[in-house]
């Protein structure tokens, strides 16, 4: 039993991946499903083909390792945060497509909760601001439009919870209905500083605590698998919603410590160790992955809604390139952008901006603009908002008396990109660390499950990472910032 499996659900894609106790990949899988938008700003997905990508990726990576269920120590799950399923115990059917974290269909909810003076309770309970974002409008939204929800839900018959939730039931076959504390920090229900579902907002999002998950740390056992899934069992001793799995395997795991993944949307998160810094600046206080008997760290956060999903839009809604892959050398072609901003506000601006009112916007456009400028530009602006996030992050911390950040650790899909990470490095003016392993998500939840369990894990010395130092001069970076900024307020100008 020297391996671990790390299921890494992410928001377009399922994945698993076979890890040996020195960190290093046996093998792995992955597949996309399929995303839906059935209005404008709405963002769904189908929770049971969820599950079942998960479980074939899983079978796969295994029969690629040559490995039984017998030869896993323990499974970690990681997770898109704040995507919400609601389904019934006894059958483990879901009433309804998952409500995707993207998901703006309870913008106006959100607006009459801040109008009703509710937005300064909420933050102080949660570290969060009032969005559309996170679970809670979401859970209530379910409850009151699909039929016969919220009486059933009375009645103890339905159950809830983020995607974690949702695979744990599945995986154990509804013996499990829990969450770890990183997942639950992210829903507008969780107390941060009680470490408990809290009361007084459930009373206020009118939900029933009897439909949430228990909430458990990070690294614990979660229950055992279903014989037939993997031809035997399997404990499953972790989970942590995916920036907090990616923060912990970056090692970061000591104030002051930063990381940005860049994934479908972008997240930066900054380990603050037991100080929840209240942000001036638009960000979020959570709760970092938890390990041990100690209460979770706290963290500060900075989300992009939007980052390699620019990608797919090039890809799948315009058709200016075949596969994902081509991105890079299409924008590689042209020197720069040609002037030429992007703002991707596709479901609105996440932090530092909070405009869930905004939409794409794309601003400089001459009759000489190409495909390469566009594809350009689509990656300039993942840095762009990244750069955004960091000088947010660094007021907060210069205001709590915490040093600026010296380096950027990252991680994610788009972070093999080499030009995208010159250019982060050069808006930046620190440098970008870049580790030999980009698969941080997974790998952090394949460590928490190790620790849950106290296995001997003794990952190879670090591999060399790239790193990448700044090489503009910071007045040019300041014109390119301000550039992006005009484009900004472009796209929430009503």
């Amino acid at each position: 039993m020297a391996h671990l499996l790390a299921l890494d659900q992410g928001t377009s894609s399922s994945r698993a991946i076979v890890f040996d106790l020195a960190g290093r990949i046996c093998a792995s899988a992955q597949t996309e499903f399929a995303q839906h938008y059935p209005q404008p700003g709405w963002v769904e997905h189908d929770a049971l083909e969820i599950w079942q990508t998960q479980l074939a990726v899983a079978r796969e990576a295994l029969a690629k390792a040559g490995l039984a269920a017998a030869d896993i120590a323990a499974i970690g799950i990681t997770n898109q945060r704040e995507t919400i399923v609601l389904w019934e115990r006894a059958s483990g059917r879901p009433l309804h497509a998952a409500l995707v974290w993207q998901d703006r269909r309870t913008e106006d909810a959100c607006a009459q909760l801040r109008r009703d003076g509710h937005a300064a309770l909420i933050q102080a309970r949660t570290g969060l601001v009032v969005d559309a974002y996170f679970s809670a409008t979401k859970l209530r939204w379910l409850l009151d439009h699909v039929p016969q929800a919220r009486a059933r839900a009375a009645r103890g018959e339905l159950a809830c919870g983020t995607i974690d939730s949702w695979l744990l039931w599945q995986l154990t076959g509804g013996a499990v209905h829990a969450t770890d504390v990183s997942n639950a920090s992210r829903t507008l229900l969780y107390d941060i500083h009680a470490g408990r579902w809290d009361p007084e907002l459930l009373r206020l999002f009118d939900i029933p605590a009897a439909l949430l998950p228990e909430v458990r740390a990070s690294a614990t056992p979660f229950g055992t698998t279903l014989p037939e899934h993997f031809g035997g069992t399997i404990a499953i001793t972790g989970i942590a919603g995916d920036q907090q799995a990616a923060l912990y395997g970056q090692q970061a795991r000591a104030p002051g410590r930063a990381k940005n993944t860049y994934g479908t949307g972008c997240f930066m998160l900054m380990h603050t160790g037991t100080q929840a810094l209240q942000s001036a600046n638009g960000l979020l206080t959570t709760r970092a992955a938890q390990v041990g008997g100690e209460p979770a760290p706290f963290a500060l956060e900075g989300s992009v809604f939007i980052g390699g999903a620019v990608v797919q839009w090039l890809r799948d809604g315009l058709g200016l390139i075949r596969s994902s892959a081509d991105i890079q050398p299409l924008a590689a072609s042209v020197p720069d952008s040609g002037g030429v901003v992007m703002v991707p506000a596709f479901t609105g601006l996440g932090a530092p901006y909070w405009q869930g009112e905004a939409r794409g916007t794309i601003v400089g456009i001459t009759r000489g603009t190409t495909a390469a400028h566009l594809a350009r530009a689509a990656l300039d602006a993942i840095a762009y908002q990244s750069a955004a996030l960091l000088q947010a992050m660094d007021r907060d911390a210069r205001a709590a008396g915490v040093a600026p950040l010296s380096e950027l650790r990252v991680d994610g899909g788009a972070s093999v990109n080499d030009a995208l990470m010159q250019f982060q490095a050069d808006l930046l003016g620190i440098p970008v660390v870049r580790p030999a392993m980009v698969e941080s998500t997974a790998l952090g939840a394949a460590q928490l499950a190790a620790a849950s369990l106290q296995l001997d894990w003794q990952p190879d010395a670090e591999q060399a990472s790239r790193v990448f130092e700044p090489a503009m001069s910071r007045d040019q970076a300041g014109a390119l910032m301000a550039r992006w900024e005009h484009a900004v307020r472009q796209a929430t100008a009503a």
